[in-house]
């Protein structure tokens, strides 16, 4: 089980000091479209043999097959990207897995075949999706507030009663309400 870390100084510790069991799995690069499409896989390990096109950096767009694949640097070499020494001998540029996408690969290892079928998604039952779940719904009992408007005289303002229910600490509020008279500003 691998644990994830945040911090970049032990992110660059795990990837030096990596067994070789996962630096192989780190050693992966997408497939292309039209292998990705007949396996169901995106991506998968390289291996010596495959055929890739390089993706990014001064060589893009160049294909050819892997020579050889490095471990310990995560590089991988292929055949025909070569760069002359002033001396005149040539050597092979290492190019990161990442920036490469595998074109071709053969399925004669039983292993890889493998890791293929455990990558592939499940095929999903067509189980009915759950509802979602109403949402909590709280009822809040209004304050009870009564208005009573009556009429003094015909020409004055209306006079508005106003009572207010006065609640006891202990108890419920009293069954008789205390009324407030105000006049309409007279």
């Amino acid at each position: 089980m691998q644990v994830k870390v945040k911090n970049p100084r032990k992110q660059r510790k795990r990837l030096y000091n990596a067994p070789a069991h996962i630096r192989h799995k780190l050693m992966a690069a997408p497939l292309s479209k039209e292998l990705a499409g007949k396996h169901g896989v995106k991506t998968l390990p390289i291996r010596k043999g495959d055929t890739v096109r390089i993706q990014r950096g001064d060589n893009k767009g160049f294909e050819g097959k892997i020579s050889r694949v490095d471990l310990k640097n995560y590089r991988i070499y292929i055949e025909g990207l070569t760069r002359e020494k002033v001396d005149g001998t040539n050597i092979f540029l290492p190019v990161h897995p990442s920036k490469v996408m595998i074109k071709n690969f053969s399925l004669n290892d039983k292993k890889r075949k493998a890791v293929i079928e455990r990558k592939k998604p499940l095929e999903k039952e067509s189980a009915p999706k759950p509802t979602q779940k109403p949402a909590l719904t709280v009822k809040v009992k209004p304050k009870p507030k009564i208005f009573v408007v009556e009429k003094v005289e015909e020409t004055a303002k209306p006079v508005v009663k106003k009572t207010a229910v006065k609640k006891n600490a202990e108890s419920k509020p009293s069954a008789k309400p205390e009324i407030l008279e105000t006049d309409g500003g007279q």
